[in-house]
């Protein structure tokens, strides 16, 4: 199966207020846009084969300054959780909802008033990379990289559901804005190659040239590398 990168977008004004965008239209500021220039620095030379982005304005935005020759395709499904009647609220004012703790230690129950239940953005977020994985790999073969840009919770999700977790366990995973997270599916199981990576070598990413008769290797089965491997390199 292919290689799918999740990039988070750059910081945004309501991340750097202590505020909860949500869905609204919140964009990039400075520091935003210099995480994505920052970023697209460690993209180059990667061969995508596929951008996918939530159709909110700072992941396009982050992608302009990232990614500017690969226009992305949008996917609905990777838009932020909807919050609902916390949407633009400051985070200070929100800890102080009775609903707080069950965002932190119950997820799984919660259904935000006005919004969206957690368990269904994480079984839609979850529904689409698997999708577009299963169409990157059937176009482009098992060996292709794709990207897709969306928010921290729904790659948080996406990672908990990797790593077989209940949702219940997502918020012990941090995805900081602009950073990069590495899943490799396979067809019994997927790897997580890198997690909230916001500074390292993405070069290793890229898969070796194959040799005629290709040996079987955890990069291409579903079999994990007893004792650790050596790595990338």
């Amino acid at each position: 199966m292919a290689t799918l990168l999740l990039l988070r977008h750059g910081r945004t004004t309501a991340n750097a207020d202590g505020g909860l965008a949500g869905r609204q239209p919140v964009e990039l500021d400075d520091t935003g846009r210099a995480q994505a220039v920052a970023v697209g620095a460690r993209l180059a030379g990667l061969p995508l084969a596929e951008v996918v982005s939530s159709p909110l304005i700072r992941c396009r935005q982050t992608l302009d300054l990232a990614l500017p020759d690969l226009p992305p395709a949008v996917e609905d499904g990777l838009i932020e959780c909807g919050y609902g009647e916390w949407e633009g609220q400051p985070l200070k004012k929100l800890a102080k909802d009775p609903l707080w703790p069950v965002v932190q230690l119950h997820p799984s129950a919660v259904v935000f008033p006005g919004g969206e239940a957690m368990a269904a953005m994480a079984g839609r977020a979850v529904g689409a990379v698997r999708r577009w994985d299963a169409d990157v790999t059937e176009k482009h073969g098992a060996e292709a990289l794709w990207l897709a840009c969306t928010h921290g919770d729904i790659i948080k999700a996406i990672v908990a559901d990797a790593m077989g977790l209940h949702l219940d366990h997502f918020q012990r995973i941090v995805a900081d804005p602009a950073s990069v997270t590495v899943i490799r599916y396979t067809p019994t199981r997927p790897f997580l190659i890198r997690l909230n990576d916001t500074g390292g070598d993405l070069a290793g990413l890229v898969p070796p040239k194959r040799r005629r008769r290709p040996r079987k290797s955890a990069a291409t089965s579903s079999d994990a590398v007893v004792g650790g491997g050596a790595g990338t390199t």
